[in-house]
């Protein structure tokens, strides 16, 4: 039987979305600089530009998980 999935593994995992989808933004912006005929430098900056501006973009879209601190688990005993 399957355990349930512990909140490193959950971490892990957000924080894998979170670098691959900036990685589609900044590849997105580098295929418009293509689209758009530039030069291989300017390929290049505006790919890169893509990557800056679209990492803090997507952290901020998914908040709260893909950190790398350490969290301690909820206190889950009931209290009245």
């Amino acid at each position: 039987m399957v355990g349930p999935i512990s909140s490193e593994e959950r971490d892990s995992f957000a924080f894998r979305v979170k670098a691959g989808l900036t990685a589609i933004v900044a590849l997105s912006a580098g295929l418009i600089a293509v689209q758009a005929e530039a030069s291989p430098l300017a390929i290049l900056v505006v790919t890169l530009a893509g990557g800056v501006i679209g990492a803090p973009l997507i952290w901020l879209a998914i908040p709260g998980s893909g950190g790398r601190e350490q969290r301690d688990p909820p206190d889950r005993e009931f209290r009245k």
